[in-house]
């Protein structure tokens, strides 16, 4: 008899670039987030289930053993950590950039300058520390979780770092990306134990996202 596996993804643009992968490793999600109120969607095979978590929290259930797997962005996974997770495969989906943005008219280049103070405003306060403390930029991290585009303009902080994939919310807010810092895209993650467990299983599946 099959093991049984359970499979963590997140709504938006990663469910909709996943669900054609699975499909060619013979995986038919049968319930559409977007409109069932599940949050554990069956599939084609008894055996195998979706479960759908905020992205930040697909690690953590891959890591536990809550789910067999999952994809996340390398954004995610770095804010995370690495522990437990096995990392076979970058998806090459979900494309986007990690970026540090301003207010139109910002003169970044001064107010970024060696030695300089920031007010950063981010989901990603590690990846943000980071990235000013190569450049020799002190920041205070503001950490916030939505909305990010809205800390410039009330005066909460000078910058943000954010994801940008079209760049049109920027624009929209009267903000401008001014400095690159990594692309992002997502990336099949594995229960460590799982594999072991259920190699039988889980083995055939990474073997078809690899040829794809």
């Amino acid at each position: 008899m099959q093991n049984p596996i359970t499979i963590a993804l997140s709504k938006g643009r990663i469910f909709e670039e996943t669900v054609p992968l699975l499909q060619k490793a013979g995986i038919e999600i049968l319930d559409n987030p977007e409109t069932s109120r599940k949050l554990i969607l069956n599939t084609n095979n008894k055996n195998t289930r979706v479960i759908i978590l905020r992205p930040t929290d697909v690690p953590t259930y891959v890591q536990y053993g809550a789910a067999d797997f999952g994809i996340a962005g390398k954004d995610v996974l770095m804010q995370h950590g690495e522990m437990g997770l096995y990392q076979p495969l970058d998806l090459e989906i979900a494309q986007c950039k990690m970026m540090v943005a301003v207010k139109k008219g910002v003169d970044y280049q001064k107010v970024s300058s060696i030695g300089s103070r920031l007010r950063v405003a981010t989901k990603y306060p590690d990846i943000a520390k980071k990235h000013f403390a190569k450049k020799g930029v002190h920041v205070d991290i503001i950490k916030l979780y939505g909305s990010m585009e809205l800390a410039p303009l009330v005066g909460l902080s000078d910058a943000i770092v954010d994801i940008v994939s079209t760049g049109n919310t920027l624009q929209a807010n009267n903000l401008v990306p001014v400095e690159f810092i990594m692309d992002i895209s997502s990336r099949l993650i594995v229960n460590k134990a799982s594999l072991r467990l259920k190699y039988q299983t889980i083995q055939p599946i990474i073997d078809a996202f690899s040829s794809l």
